[in-house]
């Protein structure tokens, strides 16, 4: 046999099989546990966990985050422009914001509510029931815009290149087995895939990194990095493609991310995605009804803490080995081949799934691809059970109260159903815009900045008045979706569009895209501030749930030691580190 077969043979889907087997079987083992343990659990449980250790919400978290984009998109990214993307996914020290300054709050109204809050209840309380809704509704486009739509794209393009599977067979596939997984698994099952999946994929990915570098550096790692630094500096016309800031406007990259409005831009979708973002938030509020609040937020704060250890990996799991790949198909008799796309050019979504085909022994693909398979499924199963919980427990639940718990769980599903098919009738006019992680932070900023600006001024300013928060939600999504529109019509700006409108709106339409963003948050911030002078304030109801009482303060005093600060310090000092060496 060929141990170093560049193909996905007999015995690389023997161990995938057997692999997947043991998997199903683990989980199936923790759930039946689970639920023998809690008979009679509400649907809170089955959406939210019942309060996992701190390590596992960390792994969920991860798991959570990495999906198909990261294996394709990242990677991607990676091969075609190295670590110009790198701030999206450098933002460990993002996370730590969720749990050191937002899982207070969401406990204070928590134990006001009595009940675990989603996060449309959060700006139901603080704001008015209409403001709740919207973001029910934005959350769920986002959905269909950004998350169904995308990992089922993405995860087809890698059943497709590693295992030779068409890819609508692939894309389907993925969303039928998650599906099932996630209508008997519920956040137990997520939880427990999660933990599975991280290590595999974490030491897998690691495999292909440093093989990877071996490979390219002739038997010699050090000599691989330097091979593949080499080759950075040298593309896109000599500017490089191995710094994240790109101030130079003859730079090829300039145009699209301009000097270092990149940071802030990547910063503001970090914001809502880490701290208000209902699928990321509902990892760590899990807990046991009457639970210690110090408890519940010391293990979400170090929930988070780890995550923020983990988010520091994925630049080296997944973009590093993009910039190996166009390097091993730059050099000369390497063999690499990433192939070209439909229009002709260099197939750099290819990367990924090429390195695990060319610098992985037989066997160990195998046992590396268990590891992708399971991230793809606990992603994508963390969308389906977020959808579950805010169509039933924002929309369903207030118009149809006294049901039983299995009828409020079937209709989660069916909502999650039709968000799915709407993902899938998006996914052809997303492939005709830009390239798929362009495309995926592109619509995030569009809808971050009405978020951020929501939840923060909600929080940190009793002055802000709920009609303030309502006009900052539907407006600024409603501006987002309008420059939606443009994009598809005018080929994200670059299209040459005759005519005295489109030259009257140029600034909207051609504005870049991370500008655009910046501006956005701007506005928003000043509308809500401008509304809340000519609105009633807010009651006093809403105010005391932002508020903490001498006694909430020395809780959360009580619920942090030294080795959080520790952990913490390291987490930002690590990515510190990152932008001081590809700066």
């Amino acid at each position: 046999m060929n141990w170093n077969s560049n193909e996905f043979v007999g015995l690389d889907w023997a161990v995938l099989v057997i692999g997947l087997l043991g998997v199903v079987w683990a989980v199936w083992r923790a759930i039946v546990k689970d639920k023998k343990a809690s008979k009679g659990e509400s649907s809170s449980d089955y959406l939210f966990g019942k309060g996992e250790p701190w390590y596992v919400i960390g792994m969920a978290i991860f798991a959570a985050n990495i999906g198909s984009e990261h294996l394709v998109g990242l990677a991607g990214t990676g091969a075609k422009d190295g670590v110009g993307m790198a701030h999206w996914e450098m933002q460990g020290w993002m996370i730590l914001f969720l749990g050191w300054l937002f899982v207070p709050f969401y406990q204070l109204l928590n134990n006001k509510l009595g009940k675990i809050i989603t996060m449309p209840d959060f700006l139901k309380f603080r704001y008015t029931h209409r403001t709740g809704s919207w973001l029910s509704i934005i959350t769920l486009v986002a959905y269909v815009l950004t998350k169904v739509s995308v990992t089922a794209f993405t995860g087809g393009i890698f059943f497709e290149f590693l295992l030779g599977i068409p890819f609508w067979y692939g894309a389907i596939g993925l969303i039928a087995i998650t599906a099932v997984f996630t209508v008997f698994g519920g956040m137990k099952g997520v939880m427990t895939l999660s933990s599975i999946q991280t290590p595999i994929l974490i030491i897998g990915s690691f495999l292909v990194l440093f093989l990877g570098l071996n490979l390219l550096g002739d038997g010699s790692i050090v000599a691989g990095w330097s091979a593949m630094m080499d080759n950075a500096r040298a593309m896109h016309d000599g500017y490089g493609i191995n710094h994240m800031f790109h101030t130079d406007q003859g730079d090829p990259m300039y145009p699209e991310y301009p000097g270092y409005v990149v940071f802030l831009g990547a910063s503001i979708i970090g914001f809502w995605y880490w701290c208000t973002d209902q699928h990321i938030v509902q990892r760590v509020l899990g807990q046991q009804p009457g639970e210690d609040n110090a408890k519940v937020i010391a293990r979400a704060r170090r929930g988070t803490i780890a995550a923020g250890f983990f988010k520091i990996l994925p630049c080296f799991m997944f973009l590093i080995p993009g910039m190996i790949a166009i390097a091993l198909q730059n050099k000369a008799g390497s063999g690499f081949d990433m192939g070209v796309n439909a229009v002709g050019q260099l197939n750099t979504d290819a990367a990924f799934a090429v390195m695990v085909k060319n610098v992985l022994p037989t066997g160990v693909k195998g046992i590396v691809t268990i590891g992708f398979v399971c991230a793809l499924v606990a992603s994508l199963a963390a969308f389906f059970n977020s959808c579950a919980t805010l169509f039933t427990e924002d929309f369903y639940k207030p118009l149809k109260k006294g049901m039983s718990e299995a009828h409020y769980v079937l209709v989660g599903r069916i909502a999650t159903v039709v968000v799915v098919l709407l993902g899938l009738a998006w996914m052809p006019v997303m492939m005709s815009m830009d390239t798929l992680y362009t495309y995926l932070q592109g619509i995030q900023s569009l809808l971050a900045p009405s978020m951020v600006a929501v939840f923060t001024l909600g929080i940190f300013s009793k002055r802000i008045t709920p009609k303030a928060g309502e006009w900052g939600l539907i407006g600024g999504f409603a501006i987002g979706m309008l420059r939606l529109v443009t994009n598809v019509v005018t080929d994200s700006g670059k299209a040459v569009m005759d005519g005295a409108f489109w030259d009257s709106t140029a600034w909207f339409w051609q504005t870049n895209w991370l500008i655009f963003e910046c501006w956005l948050l701007v506005f928003i911030i000043g509308l809500m501030i401008v509304v809340s002078f000519f609105t009633p304030a807010p009651s006093k109801e809403q105010v005391e749930a932002i508020t903490f009482t001498t006694d909430y303060r020395k809780m959360i005093r009580s619920s942090w030691n030294v080795w959080d600060i520790v952990g913490t310090l390291l987490v930002v000092g690590l990515c510190a580190a990152f932008y001081w060496y590809f700066w």
